[in-house]
Parts: structure tokens; C-alpha cells; sequence
């Protein structure tokens, strides 16, 4: 699945190498020369993961990183950082900034695609093009597909990406703000009471399946996916 990435590298060939690798990848590509810069880009979107050099001209990446885990905005953005220091305190000044990985210049390409897959697919499996399977839901990230009891259910873009992150984020409550930030992106301006009308749309396509009642409505807080949905008898 594509996803944005902010590639904070001062060093331009290091950067466009990153940035050639990333594309070929599949992903949006936003660069960035210094903390300055990269301020300006996130202000305009906030990218899916950040790619951050530890030695930049004016503020270093950990400085930026603090700035970044102290900021609610940009607090679950995932980090990378990339540096030439390799000794353990300096990994381990990384990690304590908030870093969530630590690649060591040089490395390869494959290692960092790697990496980054890593990480996201622990702190944002909605990103990854993993199969997930909960029941007899099934949803394919790579083919776009989900089926239900064996059905293929025909699905909307929207209602297709607002299932992904409920799979991927089951048990938990999330606020119409939360989803529209999580699955149509902060930088997009819609009124919350469209997540409603998404959900019935996703509802009712989940019926045909029998999966309808796997989204549950908490009142005065928001939606929320279970991956056990109670019985319901006639």
C-alpha cells in the first residue's frame, strides 16, 4: 500500500538515492534538507513515516525528534532515524528521542525497505499490504479484495480503507476526528458526520457476509470494531 514519506537527508545524493529507492517502492516521496524545512512540509501533510538524519544544519535529528514525539500532531508518526554513528549510547540517544528504528550509514536499499516495513507494520499495520484474517473476514490489501463466508463483497475505496484500519485496530474506540485523521489524513478537510454516512456504507456492504455487526457504535464516543461480535438470536 502506498504511503508517505517525509526523507530528511542534508546529503543530496544520499537523498535522491533514498528518495529514487522509495518511489520505485511505490510510496510518496516529500524531501526535506533541514528541520526548517521539513516543519514547513508536515505543517502542508503529514506523512505516514519519517526518514530522519541525525546531523542536519541548524537543529540536529534529535532535537527534531523530541520536537516531533512532544507534538500531538506527530506524536504516532513513525521515525527512522539515519546516521553515521554507530556506537551503542548514540543508538541508544536515538531510541530515547523517540526514534522508533536506527539505521548506520552506509546501507543498502533492501535493508532500508526492510526497515521500514518493519516499522510499520508495527505501528501502523493499516500501511502494510498484509493479508488479515479475523473470523471468516478476510481483507487483501495487495488485490483489493475482501471476502466474507467465502463471498466477495463488493466495496467502496473509502469503506475499503475505513475497514483496514478498523481490522488492524480491532477492540479499540476511536472518535469521528481520529478516523478522519487516521483514514482520510489530517490535511483533509471533510465534516465529521461523514464518518457516519461511510459507516453505513460499510455496513451495508459487510452484510451479504454476515460481518455487519462486527462495527459497533458506542454512544457519545465514536465506533469501534470487535473481533467477537455478540450472538444475536431471533
Amino acid at each position: 500500500m502506498s504511503t508517505t514519506i517525509l526523507v530528511i537527508e542534508d546529503e543530496p545524493a544520499i537523498q535522491e538515492l533514498i528518495s529514487v529507492n522509495l518511489t520505485f517502492a511505490g510510496h510518496k516521496v516529500l524531501r526535506a534538507y533541514d528541520a526548517e524545512q521539513a516543519q514547513t512540509l508536515i505543517r502542508a501533510e503529514l506523512p505516514d513515516l519519517i526518514l530522519l538524519d541525525w546531523m542536519l544544519p541548524g537543529a540536529s535529528g534529535i532535537t527534531m525528534a523530541k520536537k516531533l514525539r512532544s507534538d500531538e500532531r506527530t506524536r504516532q508518526v513513525p521515525i527512522i532515524m539515519l546516521t553515521a554513528k554507530g556506537a551503542e549510547q548514540d543508538k541508544l540517544d536515538g531510541l530515547e528521542a523517540g526514534a522508533d528504528d536506527y539505521i548506520t550509514k552506509p546501507f543498502s536499499p533492501k535493508e532500508l525497505m526492510a526497515r521500514i516495513k518493519a516499522v510499520l507494520r508495527r505501528r501502523a499495520p493499516q500501511l502494510t499490504d498484509d493479508l488479515i484474517q479475523i473470523g471468516t473476514l478476510q481483507l487483501d490489501p495487495a488485490t483489493h479484495r475482501v471476502t466474507g463466508n467465502g463471498l466477495v463483497l463488493g466495496i467502496g475505496p473509502t469503506e475499503f480503507r475505513l475497514l483496514h484500519f478498523f481490522m488492524t485496530h480491532t477492540e479499540r474506540v476511536f472518535s469521528r476526528t481520529q478516523l478522519l485523521d487516521q483514514v482520510w489524513g489530517d490535511h483533509v478537510f471533510v465534516e465529521e458526520r461523514t464518518i457516519d454516512v461511510h459507516i453505513r456504507r460499510l455496513r451495508k456492504a459487510l452484510e451479504p457476509g454476515n460481518h455487519d455487526n462486527h462495527i459497533e457504535t458506542v454512544r457519545g464516543a465514536g465506533y469501534r470494531f470487535t473481533a467477537t461480535p455478540p450472538i444475536t438470536t431471533l
